[in-house]
């Protein structure tokens, strides 16, 4: 038999939730005849899954070791699927959160079973400094509230708790938050814009498809919203600061190269040409886009000494270094103030 006493973490789900992380290879039909059979009860009475669970409720498995062990992720360890992870630049944690500044080259999520993403990377630094067991991963595991490109570098939240988790992601969800990125552009721009379009997304192609006219919307397109004020420029590129309202895949990315703008390093929607002599002269390698500002709304409850607080994410070295290298004929030192 196996006892399971519900904390902050597991309270507020529904029961059969809470079962199909615990016992994640079990299917449905398995877990469901267990509770019409009363080999899983809740409280020691007889369950259906649907209840929502409390803190200090007791969930019973009247199941054999072999059982249960078989339906736990196939055997697989926790120091398995946390392997090869790295040591994170944490910006700002607290018993229900953490923030990190992600390094261009990290998935956000992991893709297939042997990728290392922010998700196990997060899990490996929480075990190790004990802010977590192996036994709480059991019904409840850390995981990430927004997600930037794989080439992307900057910002990321992830939840610590139930409670950080669920509402920083609702937070994303409902844009209540500001988030702003600084990125290097070709051309010169030199007034803030606000612009505004559709995006349609080429599955197959993992591309998406730029118009500022209705026909995009027609055809399915989503709407989009970004403003963006420069920082520095010259002739041949701009530093700008943009907000990213709506948050759209490649958003960034394809808007400003629809307008004619697309980002250093950005083969996908950019210049190769430009970017193959940056590549070569400056080992520019992805697009230079970093998630740079995190600007929270008022905030109640467990996340309420995040209110209106703005938090920052390092430049990463190199295009700290192509911003203070550059010879711009605007805004170098206001560059250099806003951004250190």
């Amino acid at each position: 038999m196996k006892e399971l006493i519900i904390h902050d973490n597991e309270a507020g789900q529904r029961l059969d939730k809470l079962l199909r992380k615990y016992l994640s290879e079990a299917p449905g039909s398995f877990i469901y005849k267990m509770l019409r059979k009363k080999n899983i009860v809740l409280n020691g009475k007889k369950a259906t899954g649907n209840e929502h669970l409390r803190k200090g409720d007791s969930v019973k498995l009247f199941l054999a070791d072999d059982t249960i062990a078989k339906f736990q992720a196939a055997g697989k360890t926790v120091e398995e699927n946390i392997k090869n992870t790295v040591k994170l630049d944490v910006i700002y944690e607290d018993q229900n959160v953490i923030f990190i500044n992600k390094p261009s080259g990290m998935l956000s999520q992991k893709a297939k079973e042997t990728d290392v993403s922010v998700v196990e990377n997060v899990t490996a630094y929480l075990l190790e400094s004990g802010q977590l067991t192996k036994e709480n991963l059991q019904t409840f595991r850390p995981s990430i509230c927004n997600r930037l490109d794989r080439n992307t570098s900057g910002l990321i939240v992830a939840g610590k708790s139930l409670a950080g988790l669920q509402q920083m992601g609702e937070l994303f969800k409902e844009r209540t938050l500001k988030k702003y990125y600084l990125c290097i552009v070709k051309g010169r721009i030199t007034e803030p814009a606000h612009i505004s379009g559709y995006l349609v997304k080429d599955e197959k192609t993992n591309r998406v498809s730029f118009s500022n006219g209705t026909s995009s919307k027609e055809a399915n397109g989503l709407p989009i919203e970004t403003e963006y004020l420069p920082i520095a420029w010259n002739q041949e590129m701009t530093l700008l600061k943009v907000h990213l309202i709506t948050g759209r895949t490649h958003q960034i990315r394809a808007h400003l190269a629809g307008t004619g703008h697309p980002l250093l390093g950005d083969y996908k929607y950019g210049s190769k040409k430009w970017n193959d002599r940056y590549k070569k002269e400056w080992k520019i390698k992805d697009q230079v886009l970093h998630a740079y500002q995190l600007t929270m709304p008022g905030m109640k409850k467990e996340l309420e000494n995040l209110s209106e607080k703005t938090f920052y994410a390092k430049v990463p070295e190199t295009f700290w270094k192509l911003i203070k290298e550059t010879a711009w004929e605007h805004g170098t030192q206001e560059a250099l103030e806003v951004l250190h």
